[in-house]
């Protein structure tokens, strides 16, 4: 079958073509006819090389094709007629193009299609194939002549959601005995970057580029793009073992001076970049990395340092972005998705901020009637489109007609199946001991007495529940306690150490039956009410119970574990696995995203007086929550979900288990839903690490692999460099548990930590995520207004309208997919093992398994003896449900860390 072309240009001997992509998606035949001779290029479903010949003139077959003027402008250039031992290759060059919002860009991408053309190249973009072969006489790789591609200058771009992406026929010339292409190199004689989606020749050679190319005014040194195979460093073409090396030394760059947006660069820095010491010494913020303030390290940009302190750097300003590899930017779609979600909660806070000073302290509930689909005295009666706009959507932790504060049921099932179910132990001794240092904060002994829980454990001893596996604790005491003095003397933040115990019941379920809230000089305990003022002091306790886990999961188990502890990571894999190394190729759409996510998270999150500051307790000393967890408590080796859930108690190991552990609470479904995922990323990674690696010989020769490693460690975590718990890589069976567990922080725990933000901590009457006043003794002047209206002080506790409303915001917009989501089980380009059907087999069966799990989440949730998924007034648990659409759907598992 043939196709008319949209547009064929020929002069002379040189010839060009531009063609839409979808064409060259189909089974498709292209002819060129010259005056004495046409090419050939065939596109099949076979995985031979497709034929190319030179032929004698012919009758065209193709009547509709155009063939223009000699008058007409090139878009390739062929150097010179073939020889008798030379053939022509034929390749089609796919550009994409992008409606570009990075701020940081100076030229459009659309405008290198209306640059004229120039001479020496200069205006156009020259290609070269290097061969997989050295040439016997040189030793060098054999390499084709140079092809010239220039865009025509009346083509005109209309960028669609995701860009267009346009092809153009361009001809390699080689010699007889080229051999097979293994890398391409480029050079954009143009002024302005372009991206490279692939370039494929004669339909059997693949290469998946996906990288803007910068002008050689800006980077001189030819971009180089190797074919679309995986090849472990010693596996590699000789002729391509420099050109390896050589690209990896450019991505590693020389650690000097301050990056710019079109720099590809990964390197190491600590962060230093937080504050903002030059607007005022409220604004200043210590160093995180180092002995004094442990934290793991970020992607270095090199700018100048601030003129108040040498030490930290300076910020970006408002017309600039935070630097990141030119390739981890977001992608339009993203940006936009963004864009809309901060102009949608701009909108819908301009109410609660107009009405706050006028509620008062009690204004936080009024907060319901800004929630879609409330009664018609809500101060916003409109409907429809208006509604939509400054309303927001209703939480799953919110319901019409419930109370206003959290009942028990509700805060225990949200220990296993809320925002953070990550946090709960099982507890060993009681009372819980504590592992501060006495010498510093004085006599730690708990305040919890057997007393306070005898009645609320079903006739059971102490003793006989803790052997039975019946009690169970959330204990903030330890990452608090060191705050608490500084955080008490902040405006409007008021906070305790928490210790919260539970109890197992026999229908599964969390029963929470006391709270010991803790100061740095007295502790009290609260335990379910027996009367209208202790049924206050139980609500205020869980309340801040609530306000302590917040900031923990947003803290420590989100930005901590998840965040800033993989970014290093992805560091180093640019530095040291090269984009042929298997192990690269299977982390990369896992690597998607992050680098540019956490320059985001520094630009606006946890910077000083940024979001997290304003909306947390810890308020300017939140970050050191994190500093305090990751010195004495995170461990990568405890990373995977087995081993977190038998470091917590949660689990036992349990070889006659299909996940080799047992659960001690049976109904716990973050850790029954999240073993299934893990089990399938565990069986998906042994087969594609045992194709690849067959003993211990392989590992530990491979010295990407080792470096890339060991470079994490070392320089990603310098603090614990010399830690004894990190796992050895000496076998395939410590590869494949490392690159398990980095699969699973970055898809199933992200996503349940993210995505499930709105749906189960947005409705802040229920979650609070501050706490402004302290429960009252009865010698404080609030004392007598706590006795005469409890729950006017419960609610005053609250964070304000304004606040509550901001919060919702913040959620909203962390918590929704962007229509380019690349889902677990979705990989999207599988190119490079087309000769593989092992590795292919491998990642469909996975594909298929997270289907089936995400049918098997969805009969867990109609079964009735789940009780902490299933029941009158219980939401279902989707958060580990493998796929989603765009938006807040509190479902949906990424590839990577996305937001």
């Amino acid at each position: 079958m043939f196709f008319s072309i949209p547009m064929i240009k020929m002069v002379g001997t040189k010839s060009t073509m531009l063609m839409d992509t979808s064409m060259l998606r189909n089974k498709l035949h292209l002819s060129l006819f010259q005056e004495h001779q046409y090419f050939c290029f065939s596109n099949s479903n076979s995985l031979g090389m497709s034929k190319i010949g030179l032929k004698k003139k012919v009758k065209p077959i193709a009547p509709t094709m155009a063939i223009l003027s000699e008058a007409e402008p090139m878009a390739l250039a062929i150097s010179e007629k073939p020889s008798s031992n030379t053939i022509q290759l034929m390749a089609v060059v796919t550009v994409r193009s992008v409606n570009n919002n990075n701020k940081a860009l100076p030229n459009n991408i659309l405008s290198i299609f209306n640059i004229p053309p120039k001479s020496n190249n200069k205006g156009a973009v020259t290609l070269q194939l290097v061969s997989t072969e050295l040439d016997p006489r040189s030793m060098d790789a054999k390499l084709s002549n140079g092809t010239v591609l220039k865009w025509p200058e009346d083509h005109k771009v209309e960028s669609g959601p995701y860009g267009n992406l346009n092809s153009y026929i361009v001809t390699f010339l080689v010699d007889s005995d080229f051999g097979v292409p293994g890398a391409v190199t480029v050079i954009n004689g143009y002024d302005s970057e372009f991206y490279l989606e692939s370039i494929d020749i004669e339909n059997n050679v693949h290469f998946s580029c996906k990288s803007w190319v910068q002008p050689n005014t800006l980077d001189p040194q030819k971009r180089t793009f190797f074919i679309n195979k995986a090849y472990l460093p010693y596996e590699t073409p000789i002729a391509l073992k420099t050109l390896r090396e050589k690209e990896l030394r450019q991505l590693r760059g020389d650690g000097k001076g301050q990056r710019i947006f079109s720099d590809r660069i990964y390197d190491y820095d600590v962060y230093n970049d937080l504050g903002d010491p030059d607007k005022g010494v409220e604004y200043a913020r210590p160093t995180l990395g180092g002995q004094l303030n442990p934290h793991p390290t970020r992607c270095r940009t090199g700018r100048r340092p601030t003129k108040t302190d040498k030490n930290a750097e300076s910020r970006t300003s408002k017309s600039e972005s935070i630097y990141v590899p030119r390739d981890e930017e977001w992608e339009d779609i993203k940006h936009e998705t963004v864009k809309q979600g901060k102009l949608k909660a701009l909108l819908r806070n301009i109410a609660p901020k107009f009405l706050d000073n006028r509620t008062g302290t009690e204004g936080v509930l009024e907060i319901n009637h800004f929630i879609k689909d409330l009664d018609s005295k809500s101060f916003l009666n409109v409907g429809g489109a208006v509604e939509d706009i400054f309303k927001f959507d209703p939480p799953k932790l919110y319901s019409r007609g419930k109370r206003n504060f959290l009942q028990d049921d509700e805060f225990g099932r949200q220990v296993l199946a809320g925002l953070n179910p990550l946090s709960i132990e099982r507890l060993t001794v009681f009372p819980p001991v504590s592992k501060l240092d006495p010498s510093i904060y004085g006599s730690l002994e708990s305040a919890l007495k057997e007393e306070h829980i005898i009645d609320h454990i079903d006739g059971m001893s102490v003793q006989q529940a803790l052997e039975e596996n019946k009690l169970f604790v959330l204990d903030y005491h330890d990452v608090y306690l060191p705050l608490l003095d500084q955080i008490n003397a902040l405006d409007e933040r008021k906070a305790y150490a928490t210790t919260t115990i539970f109890f197992l019941t026999k229908m599964g379920t969390l029963k929470p039956i006391a709270i010991e809230l803790a100061l740095p000089t007295s502790k009290k305990v609260v335990t379910p009410n027996v009367d209208t003022n202790s049924k206050w002091l139980w609500q205020l306790g869980k309340a801040h119970v609530c306000a302590n886990d917040s900031a923990v999961q947003t803290l420590i188990h989100h930005w901590l574990r998840i965040h800033a502890c993989m970014e290093p990571l992805i560091i180093a894999a640019h530095r040291h696995l090269s984009v042929m190394h298997p192990i690269f190729k299977l982390l990369h759409p896992h690597m998607r995203y992050t680098i540019r996510a956490n320059a985001v998270t520094r630009e606006t999150l946890i910077n000083a007086k940024g979001t997290t500051e304003s909306n947390y307790t810890p308020g300017r000393y939140s970050m050191q929550l994190t500093v305090s967890a990751y010195r004495d408590w995170w461990r990568f080796d405890m990373e995977s979900l087995p081993a977190d859930l038998i470091r917590r108690g949660i689990a036992v190991p349990d070889a006659s288990q299909p996940h080799g552990v047992r659960l001690l609470i049976e109904d716990y479904p973050y850790a029954a839903d999240g073993l299934l995922i893990w089990s399938s990323i565990e069986k998906l990674v042994k087969t594609y690490v045992n194709y690849y690696y067959k003993g211990v010989d392989e590992i530990s020769s491979d010295y990407e692999l080792q470096s890339w490693y060991k470079e994490f460690i070392n320089l990603g975590h310098p603090y614990h460099k010399n830690a004894s718990w990190w796992p050895k890589l000496e076998t395939p069976e410590d590869l494949i548990s490392i690159i398990a567990t980095v699969i699973w922080i970055v898809t199933a725990k992200h996503a349940m930590l993210n995505f499930g933000q709105y749906p189960y901590g947005a409705y802040v009457p229920f979650r609070p995520p501050l706490m402004r006043r302290l429960i009252p003794e009865k010698y404080d002047i609030d004392y007598s207004e706590f006795v005469m209206d409890p729950e006017s002080y419960f609610i005053s506790s609250l964070p304000s309208l304004f606040q509550a409303s901001k919060f919702m915001a913040l959620f909203s917009i962390g918590s929704a997919h962007s229509p380019d989501e690349e889902y677990v089980g979705d990989r999207k380009d599988m190119s490079s093992w087309l000769g593989e059907p092992e590795i292919i087999e491998a990642f469909n069966k996975f594909s298929m398994e997270m289907k089936n799990i995400e049918m098997e989440i969805k009969i867990r949730n109609i079964d009735p003896k789940l009780r902490n998924r299933c029941g009158v007034g219980i939401s279902p648990y989707e958060i580990l449900i493998p796929s989603s659409g765009p938006g807040v759907t509190g479902r949906g598992i990424p590839n990577s860390v996305t937001a």
